[in-house]
């Protein structure tokens, strides 16, 4: 329960943009030492009794293993080989130290692996490796975990409870089993150790039968450290996602461990009369199963994570055009600002490049934010580093595949509304439309989850062409949408059936969050497509056309450190972009009305213009993140609470977040441009018109007001005719 609250309390923590202090790990280990070793090591030294000497020794180690294995949970989250090689070191010296003379290998190591590789077995079906040197240091690490409970519960243990085999079996097992408790609590980082204490527990009957541990705890051990990252063991993916395969695995194995516990005990005179040649027979034809399972069923090869390397020589943006309006006159200016970047990057990328080829390592390089995606661990960041031109080294965070595709996101309507919904008459869009205005002549894009190109609100409005999709996740060539996120956000910036602000405008869109976990690279795959858009299967760097580059984005997204992200990151992307006179909206975030709260990139870059929520009563959500004082965070609120817009399925549903905020605003400039085509790339002073003419909002304001609200609720008809006129 402990460690259960402890994985919770990070989650929420996550949840509002904080996260434990590293400092807490270690201190939560000793309490752990003081008030559980303690008083198992009083148990070890006191009492005459040798069965229970022994206990208090195995229960005094393991909650040493316990106390060590959750302090190193200070280590950095997102390296998680750096864990494992802390893990594999400390578990294997503690080995190393407690063995103690007389500690003979058992007769039963094959059937000891038997158990473990069946055990696994669940975990080669749904989990996935990560890189090959995260895998070996799991390895290593399961192994050392294995050694250390064979040195906890060695011969001399077993014997003292060889009193009759029922005896060893029940009591013996019993008191196995809580001692593989407390060693699972301190094995893995934080959401390993959750499949862990599944895991190994219930496998203290079937050791105690075999008075075997180490292959047995060792195998086992390997499915929580090798095949599921502990980073997506989190809520934000949901439990239809890895958390769900990752906990159905260890349900799995802890039902296939209970079961082997009494099969064993049942079956231990059998057994220890089966020679060796043929034990090691059997031990090997499950090897051979359990490998077949991987390879067919499972998720073969290796998925780790990349390495996003930002240099440091990022492209100047002065002294290119400021020109503003519709025509080739735009169109020059975002071609000026692509290729400045473009040959910027190849430039001063080339040494890099070079280095890369030489050593035979894959990477795509990026020229929105200068860097490079690098396919390596440790070692390659290790050496990275090293370099000059190299000014910081992101972990690219990349979930693994899952056994089975997530199911399609729908909505429970299948109407569309016959009049413009709150939302939409909140932020004056109607108004605007008898005027004339209806976004015509203005291209929005947006990266989110997707967009289902043939949803009755969206077809109409879909550009079309080779170059109005991008999916960098499947690669798949026309609109589509699994999560549903991205239908419903785009469909009320530019959607038609009553649900739209701009519901003649055109779209296209990118997938850049298809799981609700993405990376650096991920994110800025979207980002480029939106300066300068290129054909299915185009190169970026080659083939980029910003002749057809959208006017608008909107940006329903967030990049957490948790996903590899640091506030830097999309800085040069989002100055390029206004450099280009293309008007990014970004989503305040959901952290709640702490202050100071909008803290992931991109809503917190000073060239994106940041939206916070209300409700239909007008009044700030609580949900809606707040800025910093004197961040100009958030720039203006919109309608966030219960939406109504598109699923897919042709459906529609409601949500809620500034991730249905943003849209609006996205569409009142369209609006706005569409009215008023000299004012296209004119970023200053359409952002000023928006916030010279919102209304002030109510509700709790735990910020300032312009933390809270930034200018306030957006109107449309006074921004878009200024002022009302």
């Amino acid at each position: 329960m402990t460690q259960l609250i402890s994985w919770f309390a990070s989650q929420l923590l996550l949840a509002v943009g904080l996260e434990l202090p590293g400092y807490v790990w270690p201190i939560t280990g000793v309490v752990i030492l003081l008030f559980g070793g303690g008083p198992a090591l009083l148990l070890a030294l006191i009492p005459k009794s040798i069965p229970v000497r022994e206990t208090g020794r195995a229960w005094a180690i393991g909650a040493g293993a316990l106390a060590l294995g959750t302090g190193l949970r200070a280590l950095p989250e997102l390296q998680n080989a750096w864990y494992l090689i802390a893990l594999a070191l400390s578990a294997g010296v503690a080995a190393f130290v407690l063995r103690r003379q007389g500690n003979t290998a058992s007769v039963n190591a094959a059937w000891a692996a038997v158990a473990g590789l069946i055990v696994l077995v669940p975990f080669l079906w749904f989990g996935a490796l990560g890189g090959w040197l995260e895998t070996l240091l799991a390895i290593a690490a399961a192994i050392a975990v294995g050694s250390l409970a064979a040195s906890t519960m060695d011969s001399r243990f077993w014997a003292a409870f060889e009193s009759s085999r029922v005896k060893r079996v029940l009591l013996g097992g019993l008191i196995a089993g809580v001692t593989l408790a407390l060693i699972a609590g301190g094995a893995g980082a934080n959401g390993a150790q959750l499949l862990m204490l599944l895991v190994l527990p219930p496998l203290g009957f079937a050791a105690a039968a075999l008075r075997h541990v180490r292959w047995l705890v060792a195998l086992a051990a390997l499915g929580p450290l090798a095949f599921f990252d502990p980073v997506e063991i989190n809520i934000f993916l949901g439990f239809e996602d890895v958390p769900f395969w990752a906990f159905v695995s260890a349900a799995l194995a802890w039902l296939i461990a209970a079961v082997l516990g009494l099969a064993y005990g049942l079956a231990e005179p059998l057994l220890s009369r089966v020679k060796r040649p043929v034990a090691a027979g059997v031990a090997t034809a499950v090897a051979l199963g359990a490998g077949a399972v991987y390879l067919v069923g499972g998720q073969p090869g290796f998925f780790g994570d990349q390495l996003f390397v930002v240099l440091k020589d990022q492209a100047s943006l002065t002294g290119l055009p400021l020109t503003t309006g519709v025509g080739p006159q735009r169109d020059e200016r975002v071609r000026q600002v692509y290729q400045r970047l473009v040959e910027h990057a190849d430039r001063t990328q080339a040494p890099l490049r070079a280095d890369l080829d030489r050593l035979n390592l894959s990477y795509q390089p990026y020229y929105l934010v200068n860097g490079i995606m690098v396919s390596g661990g440790p070692e390659v960041r290790a050496w990275l580093e090293l370099r000059g031109d190299v000014d910081r080294i992101l972990v690219d965070q990349r979930v693994r595949p899952l056994p089975r595709d997530l199911p399609q996101t729908t909505g429970d309507i299948r109407e569309a509304p016959s009049t413009p919904l709150w939302n939409i008459e909140m932020v004056g869009a109607p108004d605007v439309w008898r005027l004339g205005a209806r976004g015509s002549g203005i291209v929005v894009g947006s990266s989110d989850s997707g967009a289902e190109g043939t949803h009755p609100a969206l077809a109409p409005g879909y550009r079309g062409g080779s170059d109005s999709w991008f999916d960098p996740w499947n690669g798949t060539t026309s609109p589509v949408d699994n999560g549903g996120h991205g239908t419903h956000t785009l469909a009320t910036a530019v959607g038609k059936k009553n649900v739209g602000v701009a519901p003649d405008a055109q779209w296209i869109a990118c997938v850049n969050l298809d799981r609700n976990m993405a990376s650096p690279s991920l994110y800025l795959d979207c980002l480029q497509f939106m300066l300068a858009p290129f054909p299915h299967g185009g190169d970026p760097f080659r083939d980029g056309n910003p002749a057809r580059a959208p006017h608008v984005l909107t940006n329903s997204w967030g990049c957490p450190a948790q996903e590899g992200c640091d506030v830097e990151l999309t800085r040069p992307a989002t100055n390029a972009l206004a450099a280009a006179g293309i008007a990014f909206v970004a989503a305040a975030g959901n952290e709640g009305d702490r202050c100071g709260s909008i803290d992931d990139p991109p809503a917190t870059d000073p060239a994106a213009f940041t939206v916070a929520a209300v409700n239909e009563n007008a009044e700030i959500t609580v949900f809606s993140s707040r800025g910093k004082p004197g961040s100009g965070k958030p720039d203006i609120a919109a309608p966030g609470q219960d939406i109504l817009s598109a699923m897919p399925g042709g459906t529609y549903g409601l949500n809620t977040g500034t991730s249905m905020a943003t849209p609006h605003i996205a569409g009142v400039i369209a609006l706005m441009w569409s009215a008023e085509p000299a004012l296209v790339g004119d970023l200053p002073a359409t952002y000023s018109r928006i916030k010279e003419n919102a209304n002030p909002v109510t509700g709790v304001f735990t910020c300032g007001d312009e933390e809270t609200q930034g200018a306030g609720l957006v109107d449309a008809p006074r921004a878009v005719f200024v002022g009302g006129e």
